[in-house]
Order: structure tokens, then sequence, then C-alpha cells
């Protein structure tokens, strides 16, 4: 764990309780003296190193020594327009995303996207949390919706279609955008709109997984 987020960080003093208090004392087997990083959610960017002074079986109380501006961020940013799949999909590849360092997901409602899929941001941001004090990000993934893949093209003039047919992604190829079709991939009606853009894919011979195509052309570029 590289830090904790807690509310009232910033703060002389704060005490940690249920089960942060377990992970910390329990788990990583803090012990009075130890200093240990903690951030809040309004100010990610700002670590406060405490230490721990007591723990009383249910509380663990702690006393700020220093605090300093120390952001962690990737040098480069990639914005994915990925194609709905199913939230528990979502759900396991986020961390993942997360700790490359990919800045933006725009989930598109496309042709062959279920059409129960339901988003929930609240519970995305909690993963992500618990991602980012695993791995030193100061920032969560900033998420949103586009209705349709048109939409979203219209929006992102130099997105890159990540495509069977194209030509291979070069590994110093600069890729901004890029689009991501979900199981099933693009229907015909979403392949006509790709005339303008660059269709690229990857250079093996194996049909990848809308997420694992996530996590690779992250990877790839980042």
């Amino acid at each position: 764990m590289k830090f904790l987020l807690h509310n009232d960080t910033g703060t002389d003093e704060l005490s940690v309780s249920g089960e942060d208090y377990k992970y910390l004392i329990k788990v990583r087997r803090h012990k009075a003296g130890d200093l240990i990083a903690f951030r809040s959610r309004e100010r990610l960017a700002q670590e406060y190193r405490y230490r721990l002074e007591r723990t009383d079986g249910r509380n663990a109380y702690f006393s700020l020594q220093s605090h300093q501006n120390a952001p962690c961020e990737g040098e480069r940013r990639l914005h994915i327009g990925w194609c709905l799949v199913d939230p528990k999909t979502i759900e396991k590849t986020l961390p993942m995303l997360t700790e490359l360092g990919v800045s933006k997901i725009t989930f598109i409602h496309c042709r062959r996207s279920q059409q129960n899929f339901r988003l929930d941001f609240e519970r995305y941001n909690r993963i992500m949390e618990s991602s980012i004090m695993q791995c030193g990000r100061t920032s969560l993934i900033e998420l949103s919706e586009s209705p349709n893949v048109s939409t979203f093209l219209k929006e992102h003039s130099e997105a890159v279609i990540l495509d069977f047919g194209g030509e291979p992604l070069g590994s110093d190829e600069s890729v901004d955008t890029v689009v991501i079709g979900c199981e099933g991939g693009f229907d015909e009606s979403e392949r006509r709109l790709f005339g303008d853009y660059r269709i690229r894919h990857f250079p093996s011979p194996m049909i990848l997984r809308s997420e694992t195509a996530a996590v690779a052309i992250a990877s790839r570029v980042l």
C-alpha cells in the first residue's frame, strides 16, 4: 500500500477504525512509531505522513509529521472509447487500466452491446480508489458515456479504431484516443463510419476479448 485515503487527512490528528484499522494493524502489522502516508480524495496530489501513536484494539491514533506535494502520474494520456460490455467485466478490468495510467474511459452504447447493462460510476470510483492506494497513482480515471459510436467519433475526430482489417498498430505510433468494440465487435453500420479514421489491429493471429484489447492497447501506448 502506497497511501491510505481518509476524510480527515490534513488535520493534526486523526484516527482509523473498521476495515482500515484491520488492514493497517492486523494485515500490515504496523506498530507505534511507524510513519504512514495518507491522502484525501479532494487533494490526491498532497501527501501527509502521520506517525502511529497508539491503538486500543479498535482504533488507531495518528499525529501529523510532514506534508508535501507529491503527484504520481504517467507521462502520457490515453482516452479509451470502450463499447459497453458486462459491468462485471468492467469492474475486473478497471484496476489494471488504473495502474497502467489510462486517463479517461467513455463507455459507448454500440449496436451489439446488451441494452440491459447499467453503469454504476460510484462503484467504479470505489474500485479505482482501492487501486490507487496500492499503485500510488494520484488521480482516478475520468468516466463518461456516449449514446453511440457515431456521436463519439464526431466528438473525437483524432480517434484510432481497433478492428480487424486495419494496419498493424506500430509500437511507436502516437495514439491519444482509441475505440474498442464490445464482445462480437462492431456491426457493419458502425464500420461504415470508419472511412476517415485510422483502423488498426494488433500484430497477432489471436482474437482478443474486449477487456484484453483494452489492457493491451493501454500497455502498448502508455
